[in-house]
């Protein structure tokens, strides 16, 4: 049983650090967008150190399960103790930290109408003239089907926007052209922010899913180390 939990958080380990490092070199993601936002609050800036948290999740997700694995195998108090601690301190950090999401949740709205200004403000004086700027928001708005931040509007005003007889980008139409008509965009694409929403309320139950398998499965690991932990003490005890 040490074997089958250790196992699967090595593996989660592993992924989530991979992850997280492809995250931080992609110039491309979501995080090279916050990056590149003009005059962004700065609790939106501080979401670049997402990805540097899930490194150390990583890294401390491969610490436990090899401490895990290894103290099962050679049977040794001291790595099962350890284990036991740090498993410990990690879901006391996750029950705190799902406590301050819920305490603070009516601030997320407040934090998101700060990032749609920022966004918006970006993309009226770069788009079409900043090529870093108007990459970036050319795949966001291609992965996810999208136009804009909140809708088409936003580009009016931009360096794209008056250069191409006040059109928008390709995008806003499905991608068909390099321009789109002011008749269709209005009927065809939605913002990016609405997309982004919408995709988060269709995976809330998988989120929470997740969460509540890898608390079990914590648990069951720290029930299981104190276990075998206390068996070990107990030999010990009796061969002595």
């Amino acid at each position: 049983m040490m074997f089958l939990f250790n196992g699967i958080i090595f593996l989660a380990g592993a992924a989530i650090l991979g992850v997280a490092i492809w995250v931080k070199v992609d110039s491309g993601s979501i995080f090279g967008l916050i990056e590149k936002l003009e005059n962004a609050p700065e609790e939106v800036t501080q979401l670049l150190n997402v990805a540097y948290l899930l490194i150390a999740l990583g890294s401390v997700l491969l610490i436990i399960g090899f401490l895990g694995c290894c103290g099962a195998m050679r049977q040794s108090k001291c790595m099962l103790l350890t284990f036991f601690i740090i498993i410990l301190l990690v879901f006391i950090a996750e029950v705190a930290g799902a406590l301050v999401i819920l305490v603070f949740r009516p601030l997320v709205d407040e934090l998101i109408a700060k990032i749609g200004i920022a966004a918006v403000s970006t993309i009226k004086m770069n788009y079409g003239k900043n090529p870093d700027i108007t990459g970036l928001w050319n795949t966001t708005m291609s992965v996810l089907k999208c136009c804009g931040f909140h809708n088409s509007s936003d580009f009016v005003g931009s360096p794209f926007y008056e250069e191409n007889n006040h059109q928008y980008p390709a995008q806003c139409c499905g991608g068909n052209s390099t321009i789109c008509h002011p008749m269709v965009v209005e009927v065809t694409i939605a913002g990016c922010f609405p997309k982004i929403s919408q995709l988060f309320a269709d995976n809330t139950v998988v989120v929470v899913s997740v969460a509540l398998a890898i608390a079990a499965l914590e648990i069951c690991a720290m029930t299981v180390s104190m276990k075998l932990f206390c068996s070990l003490k107990s030999r010990s005890a009796f061969l002595h």
